[in-house]
């Protein structure tokens, strides 16, 4: 499982047998510090970096390996890996040092809890707790936060005048025709996606009114209006560049999927001053910022990797 835009590049690096990595490759970006790695506290080290192989995976990754190498580390990229388990198990192995990941998926996939914890700085705590005796330790989240949501157009919301899920729910109900949705086979099947959200706020949508379809088509049959609300992940570039409105999910019943920097403790341990350089970039990544970032990739085809890079000389992290 993975949260993030469901764009999959081609050049990933694949896992062979097991969890395993194939050989990374250097990351050379000329950058020197900024408001981080002043007196590169990290001279000397040696760090692999790793991320899934999803768009926003791909940035986050490259801004982790960019502030580290300007903070004084040699840093090996081995970024995009296929699949959700294959990063998370590097870091906890110790095959690779460091890469951002999303509370939900630690606490639901890897700690195989089956009830996410509505709070998500309470979320974040009881992944670190837990964690910590695998070997993980997670810093600090950010408030990148990239779980399911509803969204419409905007001709649709002036139409409806809904704002939250359960203004939806009430008009499912004065209105039944009206709530027509797009979205994943997953979705649809999943007990954090359609079934335990209609539980949750009182719906019950008749068949014919929900239809099943990949992800990317979502997108453009909400812009469009061919189906009045349709699953969207909340950081997705596509939600600005189509101008669709996200309904809130005002009784919290989607799972926190926060991004947040998972380090191998022995690693910090080493390196103590990780924190601080990776802590400071962490506290600017919001829904916003990573729909902007997002949407350069998966819109305009710009490359993750300076997307990230140019980002990261915006916000003065690094020179």
């Amino acid at each position: 499982m993975r949260r993030g835009a469901a764009v999959l590049l081609a050049t990933v690096l694949l896992a062979p047998s097991g969890c395993g990595l194939t050989s990374g490759s250097p990351m050379a970006d000329d950058v020197k510090p900024g408001t981080i790695g002043r007196g590169e506290p990290l001279k000397g080290a040696e760090l692999t970096v790793t991320s899934k192989s999803f768009t926003e995976q791909l940035i986050l990754g490259a801004i982790m390996g960019i502030a580290f190498q300007a903070a004084g580390a040699k840093v090996v990229d081995r970024t995009g890996i296929q699949g959700s388990i294959g990063s998370r198990e590097a870091v906890r192995k110790g095959e690779a040092d460091a890469g951002y990941e999303y509370t939900g998926t630690a606490w639901i996939t890897y700690l195989g809890r089956s009830e996410p914890i509505p709070d998500p700085r309470a979320q974040w705590e009881a992944v670190r707790k837990e964690d910590a005796r695998n070997g993980v330790t997670w810093l600090a989240p950010s408030a990148l936060n990239n779980t399911y949501a509803l969204a419409m157009n905007q001709a649709n919301h002036r139409k409806y005048r809904t704002n939250t899920l359960s203004e939806v729910a009430a008009l499912s109900k004065s209105d039944p025709g009206a709530v027509s949705l797009c979205v994943e086979v997953e979705f649809a099947n999943r007990a954090d996606g359609l079934p335990g959200m209609e539980k949750a706020y009182g719906m019950n949508l008749p068949a014919k009114n929900i239809t099943q379809m990949d992800t990317g088509i979502i997108y453009t049959q909400v812009a469009k209006g061919a189906c009045v609300y349709g699953e969207v992940y909340t950081t997705d570039g596509r939600i600005k560049s189509m101008n669709l409105v996200v309904m809130d999910d005002d009784q919290k019943f989607f799972p926190n999927y926060n991004a947040a920097p998972m380090i191998n403790t022995n690693t910090l341990k080493k390196w103590p001053a990780i924190p601080d350089v990776l802590d400071p970039i962490s506290k600017k990544l919001d829904n916003s910022v990573a729909q902007d970032l997002n949407a350069k990739v998966d819109v305009d085809g710009e490359d993750p990797h300076q997307v990230a890079l140019d980002w990261m000389k915006e916000e003065g992290f690094v020179k």
